[in-house]
């Protein structure tokens, strides 16, 4: 029997591929002689970088770049097995996990060393990117990459604007004299998988900063600066992210890549199943299991797991979702997908429990549903 595992990463507890190696563990306890295949997977948050380099072969590079709140950090981008296809996260330089939670500061919180990031890959000769954009502690509309890379803001007597939230409501004009003009011969895709406007009830501010610490009286604060913004981008670049989808993902990043480096939107579960080539891997597999964290009704909405599910269904493979907790008003709605769907969290493991003990908990539960399926 050959059994495929894709999990997505289980946030706050498993990486996609520890969650992977869980379910292994378990479904080894069941029969050694199962034949199982590692293809983590990511649908453009944090997490998407590994399960490319992984599944490509491909390596990291490290480099010193300035986290969301300008401290100098470590951090690393990917280079596919193709060793011209650069992969950047965001997270990695720009993300929440950099902060404590009493450090979340979205008033000065910046975009730019994930700008570094770029830059340095630019510098060592890459051409072709890859930018996922989830998880990020920014609110920022990607204004610290843009400056990173060159762009200068300006006041109306052409002065450079201050280095936050604020410093938007000041600009008037762009000054491109510095703009690295290597990201011309660029292309730039852009794994995400929310497709926000910048601005307003559905935009970057309202839906996604108060997790980034924007308080509830200051959501109309960082929406105006972020419109101000996009006013000045219609104007110097013809582009309107108002209401442009995907504008307002990670804070206004989606917005910034879309209009000064030509970046292209792709499903992050999609592009990543594309790049790893995933569809051939999985052909004679007898059965495919995936999962993540938390699984309810926007699962269906491009999600890891849902991606993975429609590769399995062009090859009629059954698919088990395992993830930690299911939203019991979900099951149903779920359970029309799968062919089976698990929760770790039961009336016997707790979430506390679950979240303590990920590895141990999600092994039992793989344990479990092979030996049920085998007997």
């Amino acid at each position: 029997m050959k059994i495929v595992i894709s999990p997505d990463s289980f946030k706050g507890t498993l990486t996609a591929l520890e969650a992977a190696q869980a379910i292994e563990q378990g479904i080894k306890q069941v029969n050694q002689e199962i034949e199982t295949i590692l293809l983590p997977v990511a649908d453009g948050g944090e997490g998407t970088m590994d399960a490319l380099v992984l599944a490509t072969s491909g390596q990291y590079v490290k480099a010193n770049v300035l986290d969301p709140l300008g401290r100098e950090i470590e951090a690393s981008f990917g280079v596919l097995g193709n060793k011209s296809t650069c992969v950047i996260e965001m997270a990695s330089a720009s993300g929440i996990t950099l902060l404590h939670n009493n450090e979340r500061n979205p008033r000065k919180a910046s975009t730019y060393g994930t700008g570094q990031l770029i830059q340095i890959a630019l510098d060592q000769g890459f051409r072709d990117f890859i930018i996922c954009i989830g998880g990020s502690a920014t609110n920022d509309g990607g204004v610290g990459m843009l400056r990173a890379l060159g762009l200068r803001l300006l006041d109306e007597n052409g002065r450079g604007v201050q280095n936050s939230i604020d410093g938007l409501y000041e600009v008037k004009t762009l000054d491109f004299s510095n703009w690295d003009t290597r990201l011309n011969d660029s292309t730039i895709a852009i794994a995400c998988d929310v497709n926000n406007p910048l601005v307003g009830v559905n935009g970057a501010t309202a839906v996604f900063g108060p997790q980034k610490g924007v308080k509830a009286d200051e959501v109309e604060f960082f929406d105006q600066a972020l419109t101000h913004w996009a006013n000045v981008v219609e104007v110097e670049k013809g582009i309107r992210l108002h209401d442009y989808q995907g504008a307002g993902a990670a804070g206004g990043m989606g917005g910034a890549l879309i209009a000064f480096l030509d970046g292209k939107f792709h499903q992050g579960i999609e592009l990543v199943l594309d790049v790893m080539n995933y569809n051939e891997k999985i052909q004679d597999a007898e059965l495919i299991i995936t999962g993540e964290g938390k699984s309810d009704s926007q699962t269906l909405h491009g999600k890891a797991p849902m991606g993975v599910l429609h590769c399995a269904r062009q090859f009629e493979i059954p698919t088990i979702l395992i993830s930690g907790s299911i939203d019991e008003q979900d099951e149903e709605i779920l359970a029309q997908h799968f062919h089976k769907i698990i929760s770790v969290v039961d009336q016997s493991i707790s979430t506390e429990m679950a979240m303590k003990e990920a590895s141990k908990y999600l092994s039992q539960k793989a344990y479990q549903t092979i030996k049920n399926l085998i007997d």
